[in-house]
């Protein structure tokens, strides 16, 4: 192995040694410690430590990294203290996630380390995103998101190094490719000669190098980082490397010719570099000697620390209330209009707006308060989006705040949680909130689950154009709202009127947390109500009582709401309670009560389909806690357990309101 010092002093040499060998010695220990049964699994770095370590050296301390299982080298040699990673291997509350993950799942916004999920690919669209903030804020900085051979085959990598091509972001792509996907050989996972030349696809630029060589990966990342701080361009790295161990260590190693191992272990970073420093006169066996004393004094230290900890007691209020991130001053400029009950006067100038135009204008009002919102979306800048919402907006704030997409949703949810490490807003326009789907994963497994993993907001509203009645058929009618209200960490929000469109658009955008916010699209242009003019915001989690009654009471949101206000309109002979519940993460529970007392009788109407829909949770919930002040069982009127028909016929008959009369006199008979 040839290395080359270009420059670096002796002093610096060293340093790297002690950089490389410290992770090395750790996993050493870790090993040990699994034989005995004192931690529980480990997954080993140990032969390419090189490659986090170098990549690490290389980049400033203030710029993030995205690592991967494998890379203990950028958690040690961003300083963090072995005792404290040892308490989160542990599982320890005194850990880096509350006993809430264990091995390399945890980020740090101190070290800017954004920690991984274990599907592997949503992590290089989080560079993304940090690389956007550093380009808007106009910082010399990239991002380095680390990935396997095996991860290049998922979609979340072309869609990563798609969107970073296009927006010429300043990202670096690592592949670590050391041979094997768990068990899977590179010759059964890609075609191509090497990773590498999947950079030309792209429009980027892409290097090849000796994974195993520090000196070489150091010195690649130094001149890659300067290049894309200067032509603000990505780049792909694909280091060859080997995995020593198994997979994790209970996989072992059997499917891996032994012959493989051999050829490897000459290729140690560690033995090498080593050699390398004696032959130049930079260190001596002595001083190796000396340095290998004094890690192994300072790991057994720093695992006495560890090892003492105390056992894990489970708070339940501190684990609710850490699912989301508290909403400190985040509505302080907003006047907040409380408009549930019925007769509400806002006392605020208003004007009449139809739902489009008052989600435009809160949209619109908050990029004037925000100027850290960035808003994302296919075709939403000079088209104005498929509906035309943000029409008119790229002229005004400028086609870095209004961006164009690739048809990349998984990429540009995670973009939009990596703007969030960076302090920044985003909004994000589904096209369709059918089209969700292909995002799915970055929604309620990055988004959703990130604060409560280690504390880090993710401050993005996904905008969900939903629902039938326009003849779009299954692809773009679909209300799919309760796929996401099981998802603890994101909010769900559902309006049903102009005025509640604003103030909770505004309130989304505000809250710090995840918001799905489904709007729909039968209710655009053909319904209109008064909206106040000024900057103003509804509170999330709590219901509107939209009409008094005290015969049966209707529980609805969405077309529901209309729906059941048009029905009561024609059957004055029935006293009807209408409670539109507007969020439907996290319910508002107290509301749902005041609803079942008031009558006795409750139907849930929505337009989803029965099975599954959140109307049986809502169910569940008065069952199980308003027995005593029922009169009927509950009911639900929902939408056929069909897909979306497309003829109009076939889709009135799917649609819950075509059996509200029936279910209706059903609960009134009983």
């Amino acid at each position: 192995m040839y290395f080359e010092r270009k420059g670096l002093t002796d002093e610096a040499l060293t340093h790297f040694y002690r950089s490389i060998l410290w992770p090395r010695m750790i996993e050493e220990k870790m090993l040990v410690l699994l034989r005995q049964g004192k931690i529980s699994k480990w997954f080993s770095g140990i032969g390419q430590e090189a490659i986090a370590v170098g990549a690490t050296l290389a980049l400033q301390e203030d710029e993030w990294i995205m690592p991967m299982h494998r890379n203990l080298g950028v958690f040690t040699t961003r300083n963090m203290p072995l005792s404290r990673l040892f308490m989160q291997w542990q599982g320890a509350k005194e850990g880096y996630s509350k006993a809430r993950e264990r091995s390399f799942h945890f980020g740090s916004r101190e070290h800017h380390i954004c920690g991984m999920i274990s599907h592997l690919g949503p992590q290089m669209a989080i560079a993304d995103g940090v690389a956007l903030a550093y380009k808007l804020k106009k910082d010399d900085k990239v991002t380095l998101a680390f990935t396997g051979d095996g991860a290049t085959s998922e979609g979340d990598f072309h869609e990563a190094l798609n969107v970073a091509a296009v927006w010429d972001l300043p990202v670096i792509f690592l592949i670590e490719n050391n041979g094997y996907g768990l068990s899977t050989p590179v010759n059964e996972q890609y075609r191509c000669i090497s990773l590498v030349d999947k950079a030309k696809g792209y429009g980027m630029e892409g290097v090849q190098i000796d994974g195993n060589n520090l000196l070489a990966v150091y010195d690649t990342i130094k001149g890659v980082r300067e290049f894309c701080i200067k032509h603000q361009k990505p780049y792909l790295i694909e280091c060859m490397t080997f995995r020593m161990r198994g997979h994790e260590e209970a996989s072992g190693t059997k499917y891996v010719p032994q012959d493989l191992f051999r050829l490897w272990e000459q290729k140690d970073p560690i033995k090498n570099y080593e050699h390398y420093l004696f032959n130049t006169g930079v260190l001596s066996e002595m001083k190796v000697a000396e340095i290998r004393n004094e890690f192994k004094e300072k790991i057994e230290s720093e695992l006495a620390i560890g090892f003492n900890t105390k056992p894990v007691v489970a708070d339940t209020e501190e684990e609710l209330e850490d699912v989301y991130a508290k909403v400190q001053g985040s509505i302080s400029k907003a006047h907040v209009v409380d408009n549930s009950r019925p007769g509400f006067d806002s006392r605020l100038p208003t004007k009449d707006s139809r739902l489009i135009d008052a989600i435009k204008e809160g949209l619109h009002q908050s990029m004037q308060q925000h100027p850290n919102l960035i808003l994302m979306g296919q075709d939403i800048a000079e088209y104005g989006g498929a509906f035309k919402i943000t029409e008119g907006f790229v002229q005004e704030f400028g086609k870095a705040r209004v961006r164009n997409t690739p048809l990349c949703e998984s990429a540009i949810v995670g973009t939009a949680l990596g703007l969030s490490l960076e302090g920044y807003k985003s909004m994000m326009e589904m096209q369709f909130a059918d089209f969700v789907t292909v995002g799915f994963n970055q929604i309620v497994n990055n988004l959703a689950k990130i604060h409560y993993r280690w504390g880090q907001n993710a401050d993005v509203v996904i905008r969900m154009p939903a629902g039938g009645g326009v003849g779009a058929g299954p692809f773009h009618s679909q209300s799919n709202e309760a796929w996401f209200t099981k998802v603890p960490g994101l909010k769900v929000v559902y309006p049903s009127t102009p005025m509640d469109a604003k103030g909770l658009l505004i309130a989304a955008i505000n809250d710090p947390n995840p918001v799905m916010y489904f709007e729909h699209k039968a209710l655009y242009r053909s319904v209109s109500g008064p909206v106040p003019e000024e900057y103003y915001a509804i509170e999330i989690g709590k219901a509107r009582h939209v009409r008094e009654g005290d015969e049966v009471s209707i529980i609805t949101y969405g077309s529901g709401v209309h729906w059941a206000e048009d029905y009561a309109a024609e059957h004055p002979e029935i006293s009807i309670d209408i409670l539109d519940l507007r969020t439907l993460a996290p319910l508002d529970y107290i509301a749902i009560r005041e609803a079942v007392k008031r009558t006795g009788r409750v139907l849930l109407l929505h337009e989803d389909t029965l099975i599954g829909g959140i109307g049986g949770e809502i169910a569940a919930w008065i069952a199980e806690n308003c027995f005593e002040l029922l009169d009927a069982p509950v009911m639900r009127c929902a939408s056929l357990d069909t897909p979306v028909p497309f003829s109009i016929e076939l889709e009135q008959n799917f649609l819950a309101k075509s059996r509200l009369n029936e279910t209706i006199q059903k609960l009134m008979s009983y």
